[in-house]
C-alpha cells in the first residue's frame, strides 16, 4: 500500500522510479520534509533506500521561479568541486508523472541548522567552526570557474544587478495583495543606483545556515539551489547577511536566529572573512544589502500569497506576511546608511 502526500502520485512516481534503475520495487512512502517554505521536498523510501525528490510549489508560481531542470544541472555540475553538494540521479520533465517537473537525489545526513539554541548546545568553538565554514563555502563557490565545470552559459552574468532589480519586482507585483509603499520606495533607489558589478560567478541565491548540512564540524551539503544562476557573488553574501538581520529583528521571527549564538561570526567577521578569501571589492556592499532586502521580500510575498489563497503545504506560513514591513524598511537603511 503506497502512503499519498500532497504533490506527489506515489503510484506513477514509482513505475517512473523503476524506470531509472532505481529503487527496489516496493511500496514506496513519502512525507513532506517540514521548513520549506518553496519547493517541495520529500523524503521517499521503499523500506531499503531513501532518496529526496524535489517539486515545484503547488498553485501559484511565477514560471521561471522554480525550475528543477536550471537546479538539478548546476547539482551535478558541481559535484567534483569543493562544494558539498548531494549526488543526483534523475530528473523528469514530464509532467504527466506528479503534476510537475521534479528531480531525485541522495539524502545526505547531517543537520540544518535553524536555531540559535540548536547551536547553543553544540558549544562555541563548534558554532565558530560551523560559521567560519559556512563563509569559507560561499568563497569557495563563487570561485568555481563555470566554464570549467560545464556551466558557461548558466546565465548571463553582465548586467545581472539591473536584471535582479527587475526580476524581483515582476515577482512582487505578480503575488500583488496588499500595498507596500516601502518596496516602491526601495525598488526606486535601487533602480537609481545601480553600481558596477564586482565580478561574475556561479550564486546559489538563497545561501544560509539552514539551507546547508552539517555533520559534528563537517559540512555535507549545500541545498536548494532553485534560484543559482551566473551573477554577482556579493549579492549571495548579502543574501546570507539579510537572512541573518532579518532574524533579529521585530517580526523576524519567521527565519533564522542563528547569528544569535555564541561563538557565530558577527557581521563585520563574516564580512572580512570573505573579502579575505575571496579578494573582492565591498565599497558598494550597501546596495547588495538594499537589493537582498527587496528580493527576500518579493519572495516572502509569493509564499504570503499562496498562504492567504489556500496553496501552502504544512505549518509555518501565518505569519510570514508580517515580517516583510521590517525587511524593506531595513533594505532602506542600508541604501542610505552605504550610499
Amino acid at each position: 500500500m503506497t502512503t499519498a502526500v500532497p504533490g506527489l502520485d506515489i503510484d506513477r512516481l514509482s513505475g517512473w522510479l523503476s524506470q531509472q534503475g532505481l529503487g527496489s520495487g516496493a511500496p514506496l512512502e513519502a512525507t513532506v520534509i517540514a521548513g520549506g517554505k518553496s519547493n517541495l521536498t520529500y523524503v521517499l523510501s521503499d523500506g531499503t533506500d531513501e532518496w529526496i525528490v524535489r517539486r515545484p510549489p503547488l498553485g501559484h508560481v511565477l514560471a521561471t521561479a522554480h525550475d528543477m531542470g536550471r537546479e538539478y544541472r548546476v547539482l551535478t555540475a558541481l559535484r567534483d568541486t569543493a562544494v558539498p553538494v548531494p549526488r543526483t540521479y534523475a530528473f523528469c520533465a514530464d509532467v504527466e508523472v506528479v503534476g510537475a517537473p521534479f528531480y531525485v537525489m541522495e539524502r545526505c545526513a547531517g543537520t540544518p541548522y535553524r536555531n540559535a539554541s540548536e547551536l547553543e548546545s553544540l558549544g562555541v568553538e563548534t558554532t565558530r567552526v560551523i560559521s567560519t565554514r559556512l563563509v569559507d563555502t560561499l568563497a569557495d563557490l563563487h570561485g568555481v570557474d563555470p566554464e570549467a565545470v560545464g556551466l558557461g552559459d548558466f546565465g548571463r552574468a553582465q548586467g545581472y544587478l539591473a536584471r535582479q532589480v527587475s526580476r524581483w519586482k515582476k515577482q512582487l507585483d505578480a503575488s500583488h495583495s496588499r500595498d507596500l509603499p516601502a518596496a516602491d520606495e526601495l525598488y526606486a533607489r535601487l533602480a537609481g543606483d545601480i553600481p558596477e558589478e564586482s565580478g561574475a560567478a556561479i550564486v546559489h541565491g538563497d545561501y544560509r545556515l539552514d539551507n546547508v548540512l552539517f555533520e559534528g564540524e563537517r559540512m555535507t551539503a549545500v541545498l536548494d539551489w532553485e534560484m543559482a544562476t551566473l551573477g554577482d557573488p556579493l549579492a549571495d553574501l548579502a543574501v546570507m547577511l539579510t537572512y541573518h538581520r532579518l532574524g533579529a529583528l521585530p517580526g523576524g521571527a519567521t527565519t533564522s536566529d542563528v547569528p544569535t549564538a555564541p561563538g557565530f561570526l558577527t557581521e563585520r567577521e563574516v564580512i572580512e572573512r570573505y573579502a579575505e578569501r575571496s579578494g573582492r571589492d565591498m565599497t558598494r556592499f550597501g546596495f547588495y544589502l538594499g537589493l537582498s532586502a527587496f528580493k527576500l521580500a518579493a519572495i516572502l510575498e509569493g509564499i504570503h500569497y499562496r498562504h492567504i489563497h489556500g496553496q501552502t503545504v504544512g505549518e509555518g506560513f501565518d505569519k510570514v506576511g508580517d515580517s516583510i514591513h521590517p525587511l524593506l524598511d531595513a533594505g532602506l537603511d542600508a541604501m542610505k546608511e552605504n550610499h
